[in-house]
């Protein structure tokens, strides 16, 4: 028999179904202008006639930035810097979590402690700077990766995931002969996928989007990553061959925003069923 639904619980449904439409269009709406913006004539985006649909539509934009050779520069710095920082801070993360997990660790709630006590305050950015100065890392790909390639926030959800697992795995890989660290490599990191693809994909966004130690860091040109060529265009006021001609710049900033984002875009659909896993387990105790 089919249980019928109150006037209240009625109403929930359609005031949620509404909300969320509205949520929808609020998030949906700036994507679908940025790309119409970019493929529409300059003048009309600059005078905003522009609103939704593309009007007047050219690709010059896109034009002027694939033919520019920094573009690939920068990408290929970008993707670099992304993918040491992802793979290294996986690493490192999960060598450190996997022992504060463990209560047999010595000393572990004073280490815990400690690194809790980096979420609140840190160096700064002078002696921070001064630190990467003195190690000779300027101008380099470390300078860009060591900073920040361990996160407190990160470390503290691998650990909680860790302590999920089944204790009995790991005696079991124990009592076969397996030392800790091939007991976390064989049996701990393949059940961990969800987590591990969860920091590796935050990791990975943050590293794309960074553009504020590259513009410390960095002096040489050919290090730029691409957020410093989108900073240039977005806030310099420069076009892609520099100061001049600012013909099609509005759109110019549109179609740089499109091409800076769009491989982040492509990747999450491939790795949601492992975000929504990692995000749920890893928050389940404290």
């Amino acid at each position: 028999m089919k249980k019928q639904e109150s006037l209240a619980s009625k109403l929930f449904d359609v005031l949620n179904i509404l909300f969320m439409i509205l949520l929808v269009i609020v998030m949906v709406y700036p994507m679908v202008y940025v790309f119409s913006a970019s493929i529409s004539n300059n003048a009309l985006v600059a005078s905003g006639a522009v609103l939704f649909w593309p009007k007047d539509i050219t690709f010059i934009a896109y034009e002027q930035l694939i033919y520019n050779p920094d573009l690939w520069v920068s990408y290929w710095n970008t993707i670099r810097y992304a993918f040491v920082q992802t793979v290294l801070t996986l690493i490192v993360t999960s060598a450190m979590a996997y022992p504060l997990a463990k209560r047999w660790l010595p000393g572990r709630r004073v280490i815990l402690l400690m690194a809790a006590f980096t979420l609140l305050f840190s160096g700064g950015m002078i002696p921070t700077f001064l630190i990467v100065q003195q190690l000779g890392l300027l101008n380099s790909i470390w300078a860009i990766v060591l900073p920040s390639l361990i996160s407190t926030w990160y470390l503290f959800i691998m650990r909680t995931f860790f302590e999920a697992l089944p204790e009995e795995l790991e005696d079991a890989a124990a009592i076969d002969g397996c030392g800790s660290m091939q007991i976390l490599v064989r049996i701990v990191l393949p059940l961990s996928l969800p987590v591990m693809v969860t920091i590796g994909l935050f990791t990975a966004v943050n590293q794309w989007n960074a553009f504020f130690n590259a513009l410390i860091y960095l002096n040489d040109r050919d290090m730029y990553p691409l957020q410093i060529m989108m900073r240039n265009i977005l806030i310099a006021g420069t076009n892609v061959q520099g100061e001049g001609d600012l013909t099609h710049l509005e759109t110019l900033k549109y179609a740089m925003i499109i091409i800076g984002t769009l491989p982040i875009l492509c990747v999450y659909p491939f790795i949601q069923k492992y975000f929504v896993q990692g995000t749920m387990i890893g928050g389940i105790k404290g």
